[in-house]
């Protein structure tokens, strides 16, 4: 059975088309895997189906009565509100029941014996959705999902606003599976993620017995829980039965089948037309060659796959540092209170260092107490001599209205424009990224273009905070490839084993000196 009907969908931001007649439809229990390179519009298609935009053409249909759940890492967490508001926020339409069902019990008394029938069928109906969706043992749920994301030992108390990336994340996926809702929409729901959590939402989405729609660049996870894949691709949307690996097999094939079609009828349309260029002219021919002047007419050209622009991702070295990158003498991290024991941490010239450990434990705050972008509580960290620092921060601030060459111009001002194009077209992006402003950018879009500041400066150190986040599956290989062949020194935020697995010179477990375990 249909829970969710698309048709002849086609949408488009200005004059750049990002879908153009694309159809599709969610069966039930199906766990699809929604996959393309940034900016093909993969957040722009959940965005749509769940009502928040509305498409340039074509209809989105739901079953009846289906209740839907969507993780959105753009989600806006008010100020004032606790984590525990927000856990029991999940459960608003359950309250709003609740209060239903007494004003029924209300009424009741003045009730015929018709109306006390229809509402005793309407109470048995509620009830039995309130046992459904564990109202009685709300608070014993909202216990077992948190202590599950481990965010009783961030303190259900705490106001959302203090919280991480990684921390903010677990709090709206908690919520969301809370919720309980027949169809999960998850939008790349292993970003700021640690290992152990995304063990365990790996192990969830197995035992689901509902469909999802799961938006993920990181492939062995999405290879562990989805049954189909989705491709979204120049403005298509197509389907292809089994995981991740056994797409890009299947694919493939397709891709080596239309590139031998195109090279037969290549050679075939040469042919007709050295025979008509021939022949034309002369009158013992001409009819002959007329008739093969209409079948090219006739003929339904095959177009290649356009190839999707590469990233080429190249870092420039500048002057050798010098022996120590830097030093932590007793270095207190925190903010209004110590998220640290006392440090006395030391880098040297060429380690290549990953920082482990689980959300919200002072690893984005090292790198900025290193940097001095933040005061200690108390101790020091000292930079070490002719250091060119790269840094690359998890998130761009909001409200950015430049454009991505204005962006890159200001931190480069001596580049020509070419040279801004350039630079931007080398980390993948097309010319309607390019002159696009960067709010608009899916989120691997922007992180691109906060790379692309960092590669065309000269560097021998880079400090770099969760840069695979939300990049497509080439850009992170490129990535990769970059940084194994940089000859400065690096210290990386990353969750992603299989992204620095032969990367890292050495693993610092963060959770060892953190206050937050």
């Amino acid at each position: 059975m249909s829970i969710l009907n698309v048709e002849n969908l086609s949408h488009g931001f200005g004059d750049r088309a990002i879908f153009n007649n694309v159809s599709f439809r969610l069966l039930k229990g199906e766990h699809i895997g929604l996959i393309g390179a940034n900016g093909e519009g993969k957040s722009t298609f959940m965005n749509i189906i769940i009502g928040k935009l509305q498409p340039d053409e074509g209809k989105v249909e739901w079953s009846k009565n289906v209740r839907v759940g969507y993780l959105d890492q753009h989600t806006v967490l008010e100020k004032g509100m606790t984590l525990r508001d927000v856990l029991k926020s999940a459960y608003a339409f359950l309250f709003e029941m609740e209060t239903n069902m007494n004003s029924i019990c209300d009424k009741m008394g003045d009730a015929s014996e018709e109306e006390l029938t229809t509402m005793m069928e309407e109470l048995g109906m509620i009830q039995d959705l309130l046992m459904a969706h564990d109202f009685y043992v709300i608070d014993s749920k909202i216990e077992e999902i948190s202590h599950a994301f481990d965010l009783d030992e961030i303190g259900l108390d705490r106001d959302v606003t203090d919280l991480s990336g990684g921390q903010r994340t677990k709090v709206l996926l908690a919520k969301l599976l809370l919720e309980k809702p027949d169809i999960l929409l998850l939008d790349e729901p292993t970003n700021y993620l640690d290992v152990p959590h995304i063990e365990w939402l790996k192990r969830y989405l197995l035992d689901y017995e509902n469909a999802f729609i799961l938006i993920s660049h990181d492939i062995p996870f999405l290879n562990s829980v989805v049954n189909l894949i989705y491709h979204m691709d120049q403005q298509e949307l197509n389907r292809y039965v089994g995981d991740y690996d056994k797409f890009q097999e299947v694919y493939a094939v397709k891709k080596a089948q239309i590139t031998a079609a195109y090279n037969r009828q290549q050679q075939e349309i040469a042919e007709l037309e050295d025979f008509v260029a021939r022949n034309k002219a002369r009158v013992s021919t001409r009819n002959m060659a007329m008739s093969r002047q209409k079948k090219l007419d006739k003929m339904d050209k095959i177009e290649l796959m356009r190839e999707k622009p590469k990233p080429e991702f190249n870092f420039i070295n500048a002057r050798a540092a010098g022996k120590y990158i830097f030093e932590t003498k007793d270095l207190v991290i925190g903010y209004d209170e110590p998220l640290s024991k006392s440090l006395n941490l030391s880098m040297e010239r060429g380690q290549k260092i990953v920082l482990t450990g689980a959300n919200g434990i002072g690893k984005t705050t090292l790198l900025k107490s290193i940097l001095g972008l933040i005061p200690p509580i108390s101790g020091e960290a000292t930079l070490g001599d002719y250091l060119y620092i790269g840094y690359f921060e998890q998130e761009m601030p909001s409200g950015n209205t430049s454009t991505c060459i204005e962006e890159i111009w200001k931190e480069f001002p001596s580049f020509t424009q070419y040279q801004v194009r350039s630079a931007l077209a080398k980390c993948g992006l097309t010319t309607d990224h390019i002159e696009s402003q960067v709010r608009v950018l899916s989120g691997g879009e922007q992180a691109k273009v906060r790379l692309c500041k960092l590669l065309n400066k000269e560097t021998n150190i880079l400090l770099l905070d969760e840069p695979t986040n939300h990049l497509d599956v080439d850009a992170k290989e490129e990535l990769k490839r970059a940084l194994m062949e940089y000859k400065g020194s690096i210290l990386l935020i990353c969750h992603e084993p299989d992204f620095y697995e032969g990367l890292a010179t050495d693993l610092w477990d963060c959770s060892k000196w953190s206050l937050k375990i």
